[in-house]
């Protein structure tokens, strides 16, 4: 049966043992704090469960969720178990605005967390801060949850759009010199800001082109890039139209180069919507700040494997899953940094005071005057049916700093998967 993109689905997923999941109970040692009482904490978010967005991404969630029942069937935090209500908004800017407006005023979450898009996400900023919710760990590259000062409790996760297209055009312009390089990317400020880091690097793109998700046809951008001869196409563009895109140039005899964003190619996402035309996805090259799905000697990989298979139902493990479950690791550390007497204050002040180590490859940036999260990237490569990394991780700003290895060695999950109380 079709669901329409307009639909709204709302689930609800609820942890044993959490039977308060207003504001602060009577009982609670944090007061009023909404979302909060001696036994629980509830957190919201919204995310693309249905719609254009839905492919790979309303996985996410879910896989944060499930990380929450691990870290709950352990006692939770500070004694508190947490509760993460997800809400469809289709990818709908206009839906996310109001499932939010239900998620604090009606279900008066403590939180935030990890609500997912550019477009969608942007349109709830000044009603977070005007309720002064905390705002964590965006699911997008864009610049606009950098702003502490316009919107002190809201915080990045991702590296920035535009960092991260100054590392892939590094990597086109020392591999493809003298190249024509051409450019796709979503009409929001996600595509914008990924230009912006391609051109720092390369200078004017050869050719630049848009999308809206509500036209899923790009049939008239592969065909400008063929006639203004593309040799390298650089890709920002979620998971859906990432396919859409290689799929639609090889049938109009169109072969470039692909270099695609982190956040429209996880493989096993895009040679699901692919099918039998996955092998186009061999020789792609993307970037990415987690250790990647298919790394089985990796200890996160195994930690949230075993979680996946406690918790999540056993779901196809993707990088979608490592990306929502190193979301929850990093809440967690969060939520043990500010302490016992948890309060929506000190919450944010934990996540500025920074020092959080986890299964990033690079850096975690957050300050007082840094809230953009991840740092930096490193290449990845499909071969045949395998994504893999490739040299080192690399990382800069997204000014004119310039594009520098990143050397030190990632931190290690702690024996019992859990981060500890700082």
């Amino acid at each position: 049966m079709k669901r329409t993109w307009a639909a709204l689905a709302v689930i609800v997923l609820t942890v044993a043992g959490c039977s308060d999941s207003g504001g602060g109970s009577s009982g609670s040692t944090t007061g009023n704090t909404p979302g909060v009482t001696d036994t629980s904490i509830l957190v919201g978010t919204h995310m693309p469960l249905t719609g254009p967005a839905s492919a790979g991404y309303s996985k996410i969630a879910p896989a944060t969720k499930a990380y929450f029942d691990y870290v709950n069937a352990a006692g939770g935090v500070n004694g508190r178990k947490i509760t993460y209500k997800i809400m469809d908004d289709t990818y709908n800017p206009a839906t996310t605005q109001q499932v939010v407006r239900e998620l604090v005023l009606q279900d008066k979450v403590f939180a935030i967390l990890n609500g997912l898009g550019t477009p969608t996400h942007t349109g709830v900023l000044d009603f977070l801060k005007t309720n002064r919710v905390p705002d964590l760990f965006v699911a997008s590259g864009s610049r606009n949850w950098n702003q502490p000062q316009k919107d002190p409790g809201t915080f990045g996760f991702n590296t920035d759009y535009t960092v991260e297209g100054k590392i892939l055009a590094t990597y086109v312009k020392q591999t493809y010199a003298g190249q024509k390089v051409c450019f796709l990317g979503q009409d929001d400020d996600f595509g914008r800001d990924a230009l912006a880091g391609v051109q720092k690097v390369v200078g004017t793109v050869t050719a630049s082109q848009k999308y809206v998700t509500s036209n899923p046809n790009v049939g008239p951008q592969m065909g400008a890039f063929k006639q203004a001869g593309c040799q390298v196409v650089m890709l920002g563009t979620i998971p859906g139209f990432t396919a859409l895109s290689i799929g639609t140039a090889a049938k109009i005899g169109f072969k470039p180069k692909f270099v695609v964003f982190q956040v429209g190619a996880d493989y096993g996402t895009v040679a699901k919507s692919l099918g039998a035309a996955a092998p186009l996805l061999d020789g792609i090259v993307s970037s990415n700040y987690l250790p990647l799905s298919n790394d089985v000697a990796n200890p996160w990989i195994q930690l949230f494997k075993k979680v996946n298979s406690q918790y999540n139902g056993n779901a196809d493990f993707d990088n979608n899953i490592v990306y929502g479950m190193a979301v929850g690791y990093l809440f967690v550390q969060a939520l043990q940094a500010a302490g016992q007497d948890l309060t929506r204050e000190k919450l944010t002040e934990a996540v500025e005071k920074g020092g959080f180590q986890g299964p990033g490859l690079v850096p975690l940036r957050f300050s007082k005057q840094d809230h953009s999260g991840y740092g930096g990237m490193q290449l990845s490569k499909v071969t045949g049916t395998k994504q893999a990394y490739f040299g080192t991780p690399f990382q800069t700003d997204d000014g004119d700093a310039p594009v520098q290895p990143y050397t030190t060695a990632p931190a290690t999950p702690p024996q019992n998967g859990i981060p500890a109380a700082q």
